[in-house]
């Protein structure tokens, strides 16, 4: 091959894979018709302050809200905010509190003590920066982002939790399969003041329609621009192990 050829070629290959890259305004209308469809998206932890919901959010961690749900109100009944969390012991105050859901000696360790820094170092009140949040015993990035979106209104970024990662991959948004990778390229996307709400959209659709197993991409209101429809099923999920 020529030198001329493979130079065309090269430059092919580069204008093809800028072609497929997402368009953010298809991206940002695609995401208002789903906004449109769930209208009602909002966190389905349920919380009465950024405490209750900070706690309930590291709670969640590999288990579902509804789970969550029907542990916390005995627990914030017990416990109204981080002064009181703070003094309890996580064995033997804690745990038969909460030991309904996944991981939960490490998960009532982990919220007294997020309690006590709270206490030390913050007055008491759920801190309202990432990097201080994600100092907190069992606060990641996601976590930090869920309290920053739901409680004050401002995230630092997009929450990827399993819906938005596989629904963000169906749709074409995102080629990556790590979490703050997915998140830096949804970031780039969508407008900051939309970050929030699209986490919440985007779990709503996963939850109600785009399911990991068998979606329906039928009833779906965004399939006639979803690259990955009616053949959803093996997109955005790990690979079935042999046996």
């Amino acid at each position: 091959m020529t030198a001329k050829k493979s130079a065309k070629k090269t430059a092919a290959k580069a204008k093809s894979t800028r072609a497929r890259k997402p368009d953010p305004a298809v991206v940002q209308k695609t995401l208002a018709r789903l906004q449109k469809a769930h209208p009602d998206a909002h966190c389905e932890l349920d919380h009465a302050n950024p405490f209750e919901l900070l706690v309930a959010t590291v709670l969640s961690a590999q288990t579902t809200d509804v789970a969550v749900n029907k542990v916390t109100p005995a627990l914030f009944a017990r416990f109204a905010g981080a002064a009181a969390l703070a003094k309890a012991d996580p064995t033997r105050d804690v745990e038969p509190i909460i030991n309904r859901i996944g991981m939960y000696r490490q998960k009532a360790k982990n919220i007294v003590g997020l309690a006590k820094k709270m206490v030390e170092e913050h007055g008491g009140e759920v801190p309202r920066s990432l990097d201080a949040l994600v100092e907190l015993p069992g606060v990641g990035r996601k976590t930090a982002n869920v309290v920053l979106g739901v409680a004050f209104g401002a995230p630092e970024g997009v929450v990827v939790d399993t819906h938005v990662q596989r629904i963000a991959q169906r749709l074409g948004w995102t080629k990556n399969t790590e979490p703050p990778k997915i998140e830096r390229d949804l970031c780039a996307l969508i407008p900051r003041a939309k970050w929030d709400i699209t986490s919440h959209v985007l779990i709503f659709h996963g939850r109600r329609v785009c399911f990991a197993r068998k979606p329906n991409c039928d009833g779906c209101t965004v399939n006639d621009v979803c690259p990955s429809a009616f053949r959803a099923e093996n997109v955005g999920r790990k690979a079935t192990r042999a046996r």
